[in-house]
């Protein structure tokens, strides 16, 4: 019976890509913005291939009697159903790309084929390819003499069937020419009316018999392969031998899994248009591959080019979504230290709604604060051109104590992570790497301050990367705090990853491995108790993904015995609610929209009892046992309320939100109020009480200049009578009127315009 509540873990990772690529249908969404969730959707299913397939075909291949621990699924039946699924998504993504080609030509842009030219055109494209193109191609015929190239991960290439001899009665062989080297623009706008384009792989694939001019071509396509990219440096043995050193350098190695994870071996192969059967074969024998591994794309093969269309159209504002910027928090005062401000209150800001810009102040101010006597740091996935890792350079460089864990194994982000890494290093800090086997996700900063009268901390834990991109992309909470209790765990949780070893449990922070789901089913137990007293128990719970058998287990338990349980699952949802006897309590909402959520709460409770995390850890088995991740408690009733507050909002999302039904489909909530979209409805309410903070801020500072005016004005009436006395100078008269206005300047500065 239980087996009715479960979902494959990979065929509901499609249905969120499936809810993505909804998005690109969805005429109330800007069309601009359309193409850009088509364009997600492709490099979504890429990812998906490289690593979660690549992982699949290898348990096949080494465990094929494994089976998945919820459905029972082996690998190959989940490849099966995975591939049968993404046809079908497939389809819909042609069909949607049709669409929205005819609505962007009535927009004044069209994307053409060659066949489509004038003849004007096409002699202009002619002497384009010979002048321009064709001096940097490098095309290759497959022979004896010529083995199969080594094609790229994701890269295009035009494939031809060649028959030589007279008339091309002859052989067949092989043509290849790659057609992203990089060197040319993958947009060709033609000359003769502005808003037409090409695409580069068209044009090379058309003028491919003139390329090949001593053959005759009997079939072509243009080609594109995807990789297996499951490649972990410890099941590689992937530091072994590294420079000749006994105890190999990690970044070295990271370096080398990353040249090795581009020459694994295929696991997916797409084509424009079909091939004649025997090239076709030869081809899937070259890659060593089945034939259910071929698809047939109407669309464009990759789907980037699409932010180049969007250029051509960006003086059409209505085209795209309406501008936001991320607001001031309006708790958080300008010209006011931000450690001072913290060691009065908790603070919390939510992005994208909010601006990362005073958690960027704190990590500044405190490497110029004499007091500040260390910085310590986890970096998982930072921006390509870093504020925060610059903030800890020049923390380093001002003498600071700065410790970063860096972990090189986010994946495809090791590149930028071991760069960064070197940086850091070259300016004095501290850099570790994490603990074998376990990487490092947590989002946890500590600063600490020495004092005449004791030690102090400054904590803060997030939900998402310390990168300011995808703080305006990503929905996000970061909390700051100057508890000791915290502090002191977070000294602990450092001191464990210095020490190359795992946290214990800790009281305050949920610490992965080993305290976070033991934490999680406590809370839960307590609920479930509660609930068979007769009481009114609730589990609440936003997360990316939930797939964590031990935890899932434990909310059937919690439903069955009358738990209220509501849950906010962007991505993969492996327990299914609705289902008679074992989960009716329980209601599963999926948004996806403009921004992705990003965030994760934990809640237990309901009133005064409630007690909330926010945490850097979804419920699935890899960040609760194979991670370091850490969740921390909100202690401060004010923001516990706001964190509730928005969660019930997502909850009630009737235009981006998707209840997850007992059959296993998603369905857009319906309801016959006011349309809310949760998303829209939160950046409303940051400008709203932003700009009622710099109203209230503005009132004050003018109240504070009119007091320090009057103040000054009586102090000079006084003085000037003394003066005849002797007994006071003129010069008094500026001291007292300087005097005051020192405190309005740790107001803020006059802001600047709130467009929308």
């Amino acid at each position: 019976m239980k087996n009715s509540c479960y979902s494959n873990r990979e065929l509901s990772w499609l249905k969120f890509n499936g809810r993505v690529l909804e998005e690109a249908a969805d005429v109330r969404v800007p069309l601009c913005e359309r193409l850009t969730f088509a364009s997600i959707f492709q490099s979504n299913l890429d990812e998906f291939f490289m690593v979660r397939v690549g992982s699949l075909q290898d348990q096949m291949l080494f465990s094929p009697e494994r089976r998945d621990n919820k459905t029972r699924l082996t690998a190959k039946e989940q490849i099966e159903q995975i591939l049968k699924a993404v046809r079908e998504l497939c389809k819909k993504k042609d069909q949607i790309y049709a669409d929205l080609m005819t609505e962007l030509k009535g927009q004044g842009v069209e994307l053409l084929t060659v066949e489509q030219l004038t003849e004007e055109e096409l002699v202009w494209l002619g002497e384009y390819f010979h002048s321009e193109i064709q001096p940097l191609i490098s095309p290759q015929v497959v022979g004896k003499r010529q083995p199969f190239p080594f094609l790229k991960n994701k890269e295009i290439y035009a494939i031809v069937e060649l028959a030589d001899g007279k008339g091309g009665k002859g052989s067949s062989k092989i043509g290849i020419i790659p057609c992203s080297n990089g060197l040319f623009e993958r947009l060709v706008p033609l000359p003769t009316a502005p808003g037409r384009f090409l695409l580069m792989e068209d044009v090379i694939l058309h003028f491919a018999r003139q390329v090949f001019e001593h053959y005759k071509i009997r079939s072509q396509s243009l080609l594109r392969i995807v990789r297996n990219a499951d490649l972990e440096p410890e099941e590689e043995n992937i530091f072994d031998d590294v420079a000749g050193e006994e105890e190999p350098d990690y970044r070295e190695g990271m370096a080398k899994l990353i040249k090795l994870r581009k020459k694994l071996s295929p696991i997916r192969v797409e084509l424009s248009q079909p091939l004649e059967e025997k090239l076709e074969k030869r081809l899937l024998d070259y890659l060593e591959l089945k034939k259910e591994r071929l698809f047939l794309s109407q669309s464009p093969l990759e789907m980037s080019f699409v932010f180049g269309l969007q250029d051509a159209l960006k003086e059409k504002s209505e085209l795209f979504y309406e501008e936001r910027v991320p607001q001031k928090s309006p708790e958080i005062l300008e010209g006011v230290p931000m450690i001072d401000q913290i060691m009065k209150k908790d603070l919390l800001l939510s992005y994208p709604y909010e601006s990362i810009q005073p958690f960027l102040r704190l990590l500044s101010e405190a490497g110029e604060d004499p007091s500040v006597v260390s910085i310590k740091m986890t970096l998982y996935r930072v921006a390509r051109y870093s504020k925060v890792v610059e903030a800890l350079i020049k923390a380093a460089e001002n003498g600071k104590e700065v410790v970063v864990l860096v972990e090189l194994r986010a994946r495809f982000d090791e590149e930028n992570n071991i760069e960064w890494s070197r940086r850091l290093e070259e300016a004095g800090c501290r850099i570790i790497y994490g603990l074998d086997g376990l990487k490092v996700h947590s989002k946890l900063c500590l600063i600490t301050r020495k004092t005449k009268k004791k030690i102090q901390y400054i904590t803060q834990i997030g939900t998402g990367n310390y990168n300011e991109k995808t703080s305006t992309l990503y929905t996000d909470y970061s909390l700051m705090t100057a508890s000791t209790d915290i502090g002191l765990e977070a000294v602990s949780v450092f001191h464990a990853l210095l020490m190359g070893e795992i946290c214990p449990p800790t009281s305050h922070l949920l610490v992965a491995p080993n305290g976070l789901r033991q934490g999680v089913l406590a809370h839960m137990e307590e609920e479930i108790e509660i609930a068979r007293g007769g009481g009114k128990a609730y589990i609440g719970l936003k997360l990316n993904s939930l797939t964590d058998k031990v935890l899932i287990e434990k909310l059937i338990e919690a439903s069955q015995a009358g738990v209220k349980i509501e849950m906010v699952v962007r991505g993969i949802c492996c327990l299914i609610p609705g289902v008679k006897g074992m989960t009716e309590n329980m209601t599963v909402v999926s948004i996806v929209g403009r921004f992705l959520e990003h965030a994760r709460i934990y809640m237990f409770g309901t009133g005064e009892r409630q007690q909330l995390y926010i945490s850097s850890a979804d419920f699935m088995t890899r960040n609760t046992s194979r991670r370091i991740e850490v969740a921390v408690r909100v202690e401060d009733k004010r923001l516990q309320r706001r964190i509730a507050a928005m969660f019930r909002k997502q909850m009630s999302d009737n235009v981006k939100g998707r209840v997850l039904k007992a059959d296993g489909t998603y369905v857009h909530k319906t309801s016959k109020g006011k349309p809310l979209n949760s998303q829209e409805y939160f950046y409303e309410q940051a400008y709203q009480a932003s700009e009622k903070a710099e109203k209230k801020w503005e009132a004050e500072k003018e109240a504070a200049m009119a007091k320090a005016m009057a103040k000054g004005g009586k102090n000079a009436k006084s003085k000037g009578k003394s003066a005849g006395k002797g007994k006071k100078s003129g010069k008094d008269v500026k001291e007292v009127t300087k005097e005051e206005p020192v405190q309005a300047e740790k107001k803020p500065a006059e802001k600047e315009s709130s467009k929308k």
